[in-house]
């Protein structure tokens, strides 16, 4: 089944991770052109001012990621999507229109403010909309764009270097302008796609949220009419039980058992992502390279390479996020990285590539390692988006994925501080923490990060629950006769997963919705006993 609608409203919705991923690479091509030193920093920028014209951005990026759930939980998710349009275009002015460092630093800020919030969000929206077989190919969408937006600015690539021939204040006006214009259509564009119907229902609208399921999930000749029933009384049914457990402030989110080992799972995957190396590789590579014995200009044409391939990878990895699973792909993908890095570093040293006498082998061996580390993070870096907007539920999903993305823009900052002194004083011995990070984060998934692929983000709510409930019993003396409230397992197996398993069931049983209320209906006495 081919959901053209849904597809296409999370893929423009996603228009917002491409400013994510142009802005984050066009800036270090555009402070190196020589009309952009000849005007700001002659002969060169010290290294305060490039710092603080690049950090600004990611922390007006923790900012933004922490203040979009006060929007999207009063005002919907597009409402974070418009005014992340707005900001945008507003710090994209004032970097091509800068005429002092501060005005290009609050460019900057402005911008990270905008990018912060959308790339909390549009995970958000894109699992909330998405019919759950197509959920993590949906979700991925954020990386997908990220890495489009790599690919069109790069560094010292495409955009950068054909302003470069025109050469001028051009040079680095119009590089630092371009995100204007994918903004604007946001902007225009994104009240013509649907509120989450997820939203829509919680705020008490079921009528909008049913109108909207129907649209985006229905296929031609409804005969899916029955899942899509019984969808939406799984949204009604989790959203009136998350009634009794609501969270009022943030303190309360952060210091509830319930929440916590959810909040651990999210933000840890996104430090996972940056503990990875792969900003280290992508930020410092023209410098890894040359360590490596290569020219200037073939270190550019390689890491252009690097990141056309890495744009495919995405795409073909996008095709098999549902029907592998998330376990099944991290895993792999973090020991794949941690052995690259591991050949990387020994390789380095033992052997001076700075010599021309080096073995030429040891060297293609040592360039093909990023390639193979750009294949396994593929996996990783789509992950961490989607899984972040699958383990909440609705009424805390945005507050949840944004402090997984500020946790992510946090951890990134933390080493765009650290690896240059850490390059300059270690070397490429700097990689063996990398591959200390990866294999503990692969123990870590394997031992704690439940599968959640081939559900609705309903029956992951409900894995989460009932585990939930099994550790409080199991810390608490109960007794035999008295009753406690849990999720039949049966009842779990039947939406699709087991609470305890780790792999997805992916079949998906008819459901007659003339009796799907009275299936879940009863007396109070029929309180499954738990038994000590």
């Amino acid at each position: 089944m081919i959901f053209y609608l849904v597809t296409f409203c999370c893929a423009f919705a996603a228009l917002g991770s491409f400013l994510f991923g142009y802005d984050s690479g066009v800036i270090s091509s555009s402070i190196e052109q020589e009309a952009f030193l000849r005007r700001f920093g002659s002969p060169a920028l010290s290294d305060a001012v490039a710092g603080g014209i690049i950090s600004s951005y990611t922390g007006g990026a923790i900012v933004g990621s922490m203040l979009a759930s006060y929007v999207s939980d009063y005002y919907g998710r597009r409402m974070v999507l418009f005014i992340g349009g707005l900001l945008a275009t507003l710090g994209a002015g004032l970097q091509g229109g800068a005429v002092s460092i501060a005005m290009l630093i609050a460019g900057r800020c402005i911008a990270g403010l905008a990018i912060g919030q959308m790339s909390a969000i549009i995970p958000v929206y894109c699992s909330e909309v998405a019919p759950p077989q197509i959920r993590g190919m949906l979700a991925s969408m954020q990386q997908w764009m990220l890495g489009l937006g790599f690919l069109v600015a790069g560094f010292k690539r495409w955009v950068g270097y054909g302003c470069t021939l025109r050469g001028g204040a051009f040079s680095w006006r119009f590089p630092l302008s371009f995100p204007v214009i994918p903004a604007i259509i946001l902007i225009c564009g994104i009240w013509f796609l649907p509120e989450s119907p997820r939203w829509l229902i919680e705020k008490g609208r079921e009528g909008e949220g049913r109108s909207v399921l129907a649209r985006l999930h229905l296929n031609r000749n409804a005969t899916n009419n029955q899942l899509l029933e019984h969808e939406l009384f799984q949204i009604q049914e989790s959203l009136a039980s998350e009634k009794h457990f609501a969270v009022r402030s943030w303190r309360h989110l952060l210091l509830s058992p319930r929440w916590q080992c959810r909040i651990l799972l999210a933000c840890g995957l996104q430090v996972f992502t940056q503990c990875s190396g792969t900003n280290v590789i992508s930020n410092y590579s023209p410098r890894l390279f040359q360590t490596l014995g290569l020219t200037k200009s073939t270190s550019l044409m390689v890491i252009g390479l690097w990141s056309a391939l890495a744009q495919l990878w995405n795409t073909l990895f996008m095709l098999f996020v549902d029907k592998v699973g998330r376990r099944k792909m991290l895993i792999p993908s973090l020991f794949g990285m941690g052995a690259a890095l591991c050949i990387e570093a020994t390789l380095a040293l033992y052997i001076d590539f700075n010599d021309p006498n080096a073995n030429p082998h040891a060297l293609r061996a040592a360039i093909a390692m990023f390639f193979v580390f750009s294949f396994f993070f593929t996996a990783l870096g789509m992950i961490s988006w989607i899984y972040q907007s699958e383990v909440f539920p609705t009424p805390i999903r945005a507050r949840g994925s944004s402090m997984a993305t500020a946790a992510n823009w946090s951890v990134s900052l933390v080493f765009a501080r650290c690896s240059p002194i850490a390059l300059t004083n270690i070397g490429s011995n700097y990689f063996y923490c990398f591959v200390a990070f990866n294999w503990a984060a692969m123990v870590l998934v394997w031992a704690f990060y439940p599968e959640t692929a081939g559900c609705s983000l309903e029956e992951v709510e409900d894995v989460f629950t009932a585990k939930f409930v099994e550790e409080q019993s199991e810390r608490s003396f109960v007794d035999e006769k008295t009753p406690v409230a849990i999720t039949p397992r049966s009842q779990i197996r039947r939406q699709g997963l087991h609470p305890l398993s780790m792999n997805p069931t992916y079949e998906h049983p008819t459901y007659d919705t003339a009796s799907i209320g009275s299936s879940h209906s009863g007396s109070g006495n029929d309180i499954e006993t738990k038994a000590v």
